[in-house]
């Protein structure tokens, strides 16, 4: 069927401006995001089908190459996707702007959108004032799925620049096993005692899982 077989009260975008974006289904807003179909299916067949086999969560986390190998989904369609959710996130990411940080679990939430879903292990830098108010959060390394190589040098560079009275030290684990490894324990120690010698506070590192947290410092 195609979306002009459908009545017109009931599409998607007629829906949206007659009584707000709030009674569109998911398969529905997905719809006005994607625009077309293809010749086997209507827009709204596609994100039906899309939704139900993946769901919103497992489309997130698809890469812009695994979007493409998905039956209808082409460049523009899986970058249409991508693009949807990086907004959200920052959408996400802007709330907490300014956030005051006053234990390990405010970290993990205020950094848990942004790393808990990666495929890769992303070291993260969060700059605070006198106050514990983040001023600034910056990746200064991307690795592999189990390890990446981290420098002081970058690490208190950025905190240099950014006047920031202390900083914590955030990382994820792709796995979402929290659990501390032993490159984990020896770039926190390193870090900590060039902390040290260039006075600059190191609150904690925190390390990032799934759906949990570790804490140098609660441990």
């Amino acid at each position: 069927m195609r979306i002009k077989d459908i009545s017109k009260e009931n599409r998607p975008r007629e829906r949206f401006l007659k009584n707000g974006v709030g009674v569109l289904s998911n398969a529905e807003l997905l719809a006005i995001i994607l625009q077309k179909g293809n010749k086997k299916e209507n827009v709204i067949d596609m994100s039906n089908r899309l939704l139900s086999k993946q769901g919103i969560e497992k489309l997130s986390e698809l890469s812009l190459t695994e979007l493409q190998e998905i039956d209808g989904i082409g460049p523009a369609k899986a970058m249409q996707i991508k693009a949807v959710f990086e907004f959200n996130k920052r959408y996400n990411q802007s709330k907490q702007e300014g956030k005051i940080i006053k234990s390990a679990k405010d970290v993990f939430e205020y950094c848990s959108p942004s790393l808990s879903n990666l495929t890769k292990e992303h070291f993260m830098i969060l700059h605070l004032n006198t106050a514990n108010r983040i001023i600034k959060d910056e990746i200064i390394s991307i690795g592999t799925l189990n390890s990446f190589i981290i420098h002081p040098r970058e690490v208190f560079k950025s905190a240099i620049k950014e006047s920031a009275n202390s900083i914590i030290l955030v990382h994820n684990h792709p796995s979402g096993n929290i659990e501390a490894s032993e490159e984990d324990n020896e770039i926190t120690k390193v870090l900590f005692d060039a902390g040290e010698l260039l006075s600059i506070k190191i609150l904690d590192h925190i390390i990032i899982g799934k759906d949990k947290y570790y804490s140098y410092k609660e441990n």
